[in-house]
């Protein structure tokens, strides 16, 4: 059976093609009557739009970009799901464009690519969102796009975005370690030039003085976004003279390496040792014990992101729409097994 066309749907709903085609292009001079007699022609029928035809026959750019620059898969897919969901939602096309953040190319490239595939506008997902520089070189160019972020509130500085709360989740795992009897917490960094990194580290060290616990640099130790940081990280940390009692690992690939080191040191988790990760990723939920995280809404952020986007390039295309606000996600403390109120050392193995 052949796939249904526009013809179709336009014969099923007793419209014109030219109607169907502003339906499919949310263009606010439809009828919400006709709208809605279209939708259920489209949905009926199954039609999905074609953004390459629709392309070639048009002005207009159907798809967008979805650039990002990270190693964890598991984040990667999240975003994609939530961005495709909206594209298909919306009869758009997605390019996924996985990139190098710290190439001086950087900009240049991501331009070539609006222009050469006719992208319509890019969602930038961290640390790409957060180059100054870069923004401002799109925005030059005219190329449309909406920013992942981390940020505890709205930058308001004109260039649109979806931001994320990591300082505050952070406080709360930090503040559940501390209330579970912790007061010698070490912290695990993940890259610097993400800017969750940081964000992160400030929420651990707001609670920590907060409650009145001295800040150990001691207890502090750089790394990346890596299982392997985590176990190296977790390592030097049960090696000092005085050992922390809960590690706050800054995702949950960290905090799974750290849960790896603990047990190659012989310690019980979480009666010798709490660990706490963030972003509720899979290796959260297969660890054992399950760790404590931060859930966060990865899908569901490139769903907004995604439709912020689209808004713009109607209100762009001179129809009259309703701008989503920039939305804040905190991620939402998740507590497991893998955390419980400190305990005296036993002897390690070796």
């Amino acid at each position: 059976m052949r796939n249904p066309t526009i013809k179709d749907v336009a014969k099923r709903s007793g419209v014109s093609l030219k109607t169907v085609s502003r339906v499919i292009n949310h263009e606010a001079s439809v009828r919400a009557d006709t709208r809605e007699k279209v939708e259920r022609a489209i949905e009926a029928l199954g039609y999905q739009p074609n953004p390459s035809a629709r392309g070639l026959r048009s002005t207009h750019a159907y798809a967008i970009g979805l650039v990002y620059d990270n190693p964890n898969a598991h984040y990667v897919i999240s975003m994609q799901d939530g961005v495709l969901s909206a594209c298909r939602e919306r009869g758009f096309g997605l390019l996924i464009h996985p990139c190098d953040s710290s190439s001086p190319e950087l900009a240049a490239e991501l331009c070539a690519l609006v222009e050469r595939n006719r992208l319509a506008g890019l969602v930038l997902a961290p640390p790409m969102s957060e180059q100054a520089e870069l923004i401002n070189t799109l925005t030059e160019n005219d190329v449309s796009f909406v920013r992942i972020i981390s940020s505890r509130e709205d930058p308001h500085d004109g260039a649109p975005c979806v931001y994320i709360d990591d300082r505050s989740a952070a406080y709360a795992i930090t503040e559940h370690l501390i209330q579970m009897g912790h007061q010698r917490i070490g912290f695990l960094w993940g890259e610097p030039h993400h800017r969750s990194s940081p964000e992160r580290y400030q929420g651990y060290a707001d609670a920590l003085r907060d409650y009145g616990l001295p800040l150990d640099k001691k207890l502090v130790l750089p790394g990346r976004y890596a299982f392997d940081d985590g176990f190296r990280g977790a390592r030097k940390l049960l090696a000092l003279k005085e050992p922390p009692t809960a590690i706050f690992g800054s995702n949950d690939e960290i905090a799974a390496g750290v849960l790896a080191a603990a047990r190659s040191s012989g310690l019980d988790v979480p009666w010798n040792l709490s660990i706490a990760g963030f972003e509720d990723s899979p290796f959260s939920k297969q660890a054992w014990p399950a760790l404590t995280t931060a859930r966060q809404s990865t899908s569901d952020i490139g769903r907004h992101a995604a439709l912020q986007l689209m808004a713009e390039l109607q209100r762009k295309a001179g129809a009259t729409v309703e701008l989503p606000h920039s939305e804040c996600f905190v991620p939402e403390l998740v507590v497991r097994g893998s955390t419980a109120p400190p305990q005296t050392p036993t002897p390690r193995k070796g």
